[in-house]
């Protein structure tokens, strides 16, 4: 039996004014993230992950920014519709992020406690100030920071880029969401740390049937967390299916690109010497998408009717979707 759709995006568009037109960051977005449920966002730099998670919290730079239409139902409620006030009882608390750059995100003004204890000042009124501390303490304990009340008192400059990156991480657990959106969450870390903090991720999931979000570029750490996986390319979604489904059968000759673009560890010292097979081209300028399938250009199946039209989606297996004309 399926777990209940905890959010569903639907026609997602994000776009941001620019002196030289409108960039279409994120262009007709749509899947949905079950309860408990792990989803991997994966592909290029700049394809619209970031700003998808963005999305969600309302979170979009302006005045640039705008979400121009779509729906985002959490929860049975539109996040778009809700006035600010009522968006911020759910930013931190039920949705929560870990954002990609941890020294950017920290304010340089204020201490570590006075950031990791304004989580619970903002949703937890009920505890005290020691009760805050205390918890705050519990918290950097639990994402492995060695003299948590000297960090407390600390300031971001002070600390690593790890563990700056680790209290991002604890600052977004706090409140155990019931929806984690983790951007590139074990960016800076060493790989002991990584398989921590994924392990921390893991067992919150576990605990509290958390739903996460990962985004991410490491396609072997996709493979390894997600329950289902969806690819993006210049803003839109590509394909998407469970993770086992998309890895052995992958459909769009995007994806089967990705996936062959992985070094692998062979015996063979010929076959290590080979190259690795690349996609030829570079991705379009998201001012100027061509006409028809955005991928057209650098795709070695393509088509007449790939400069035509915009792909449809076509179900090639059970939950396995398909943007491709071919």
């Amino acid at each position: 039996m399926e777990s209940h759709p905890l959010l569903r995006i639907r026609e997602l568009h994000v776009h941001f004014l620019t002196l030289r037109g409108t960039v279409r960051a994120v262009n007709g977005v749509h899947f949905t993230v079950r309860e408990g449920e792990t989803i991997g966002i994966v592909g290029e730099s700049g394809c619209g992950k970031t700003m998808t998670g963005l999305s969600i919290l309302r979170l979009i730079p302006r005045p640039a920014g705008r979400i121009a239409r779509g729906e985002i139902e959490f929860d049975g409620k539109d996040l778009l519709l809700l006035p600010e006030p009522e968006m911020r009882k759910i930013r931190g608390n039920q949705i929560s992020m870990i954002f990609q750059d941890p020294m950017t995100s920290l304010n340089p003004c204020y201490s570590i406690g006075n950031q990791l204890g304004e989580v619970f000042r903002l949703h937890r009124k009920e505890l005290r100030r020691d009760e805050i501390r205390e918890r705050c303490v519990e918290l950097l304990k639990l994402v492995e920071i060695p003299m948590p009340e000297l960090r407390l008192r600390q300031y971001p400059h002070e600390l690593s880029g790890g563990m700056r990156q680790r209290i991002m991480i604890a600052s977004a657990i706090a409140c155990r969401p019931r929806i984690l959106i983790a951007d590139e969450p074990t960016t800076a870390l060493d790989v002991t740390i990584q398989a921590q903090i994924l392990e921390l991720i893991h067992k919150l999931r576990e605990e509290v049937n958390t739903s996460v979000l990962l985004i991410t570029h490491n396609l072997g750490l996709m493979a390894e967390n997600a329950d289902r996986v969806v690819v993006m390319y210049a803003g839109r979604i590509v394909e998407q299916g469970p993770v086992d489904e998309v890895i052995n059968h992958a459909v769009h000759p995007y994806t089967q690109g990705l996936f062959r673009s992985i070094p692998r560890m062979t015996k063979d010292f010929k076959e290590m010497k080979q190259r690795l097979i690349e996609i030829p081209g570079v991705v379009p300028s998201l001012l100027t998408l061509p006409r028809g399938c955005a991928f057209a250009p650098r795709c070695s199946k393509r088509r007449a009717i790939c400069d035509q039209q915009e792909p449809e989606r076509v179900e090639v297996g059970l939950h396995h979707d398909v943007w491709c004309a071919l």
